[in-house]
């Protein structure tokens, strides 16, 4: 038995039992899978899948025992390539990060940037999917950390780490009765037109339903995206009152759009990190969470990734401290020494 056939059977599973799918996710041929599979299965002298036809219809009792320690070994073999390649001081490799769309597109591109700088030659690869899915990549062990944001608390699912905390704003086209206010519009003025939001707000225990139900009202939902750019276009067309991240706010969208404060309505969010203990990262991942999260001590980190320590996080900055940009430093004051040699040198020159 091979960690080739081992990544085989695990990428069957998690593709529904149906290998072309498979075959694709792990970069093989249907027959090559097929051949390692029976190989695998000659070996052990059972089924790992039960078949109907020439199809596989489920997974045996004894090959869910066999995958699951599948899983556990080829975890453990991408932790030691991962802890040898650091201790190499090996500066290429690929970074994978599942995480939801508004933070791919306004909160990742400044330290994204930042890590290339210093590391060009890893490959970054991001998945946004929706706020239920990115967990789930995480789990399945699809990618190295994940993004997320709550409104309460902190995400399940391995080592949450916050990085900043963010409110909601609301937006509507200029000529909009709401764009007269100079104050936050109210949630009983909300109730009163439909709203446009993240799908997330479908959700009975979404944080914005739960708002407005504490006011004894139901939200208006007119439409949901994942993406917040969608949300912009579609309150530029007029479907309705835009509900989302401040982060997702650009200054070309205060030329036509008009956005109001939102802080108080809604429960303030925290955007987290979230790794798996039982994952070496690589020194290129903490330069990126450096990025993310100034906040956190990377030896901290890296004493609670290894359980020598407990969390014990700073309180997250906002998003508004965090992305303000660091004021220039002021000189210090010039006493008559170094006036002097000042002079010296401009004469010198």
């Amino acid at each position: 038995m091979t960690l080739t056939q081992f990544r085989y059977i695990v990428a069957i599973a998690d593709s529904g039992l149906n290998i072309t799918l498979a075959a694709d996710r792990v970069h093989a041929t249907q027959p090559g899978i097929s051949k390692q599979l029976k190989q695998l299965e000659d070996e052990l002298g059972f089924q790992i899948f039960a078949r109907k036809g020439k199809s596989l219809e489920r997974i045996t009792p004894a090959g869910a025992q066999v995958i699951e320690r599948a899983r556990v070994i080829l975890a453990e073999a991408t932790n030691i390539r991962a802890l040898a390649a650091n201790l190499r001081h090996e500066t290429r490799g690929e970074l994978r990060i599942a995480t939801t769309h508004t933070q791919a597109r306004f909160v990742l591109p400044r330290a994204i940037a930042a890590l290339k700088q210093r590391y060009p030659q890893v490959g970054v690869q991001l998945k946004p999917a929706g706020d239920g899915e990115v967990l789930s990549l995480l789990e399945r062990g699809e990618a190295d950390f994940a993004i997320v944001s709550t409104a309460g608390h902190a995400p399940q699912g391995g080592l949450a780490v916050p990085l900043f905390r963010w409110e909601r704003v609301v937006l509507v086209p200029r000529g909009h009765e709401l764009s007269r206010l100079q104050r936050a519009p109210t949630l009983d003025e909300l109730a009163e037109y439909p709203l446009v939001s993240y799908e997330s707000s479908l959700k009975p225990d979404s944080s914005l339903r739960r708002a407005f139900l504490a006011t004894g009202k139901l939200p208006r939902i007119a439409l949901t995206a994942r993406d917040a750019d969608l949300i912009k276009t579609y309150v530029r067309a007029g479907l309705g009152v835009g509900v989302l991240a401040e982060m997702a706010l650009t200054a070309q969208d205060t030329e036509d759009l008009r956005v109001l404060p939102a802080q108080g309505l809604f429960a303030t969010c925290t955007a987290w990190v979230v790794l798996r203990r039982d994952r070496v990262l690589r020194d290129y991942a903490f330069e990126l969470l450096q990025e993310l999260a100034p906040q956190i001590d990377r030896r901290d980190l890296r004493r609670v990734l290894e359980g020598s320590a407990t969390p014990d996080w700073p309180q997250a900055p906002t998003w508004q401290e965090l992305s303000r940009p660091a004021a220039a430093p002021v000189p210090a004051p010039r006493t008559a020494a170094s006036r002097r040699l000042a002079a010296v040198a401009a004469a010198a020159a």
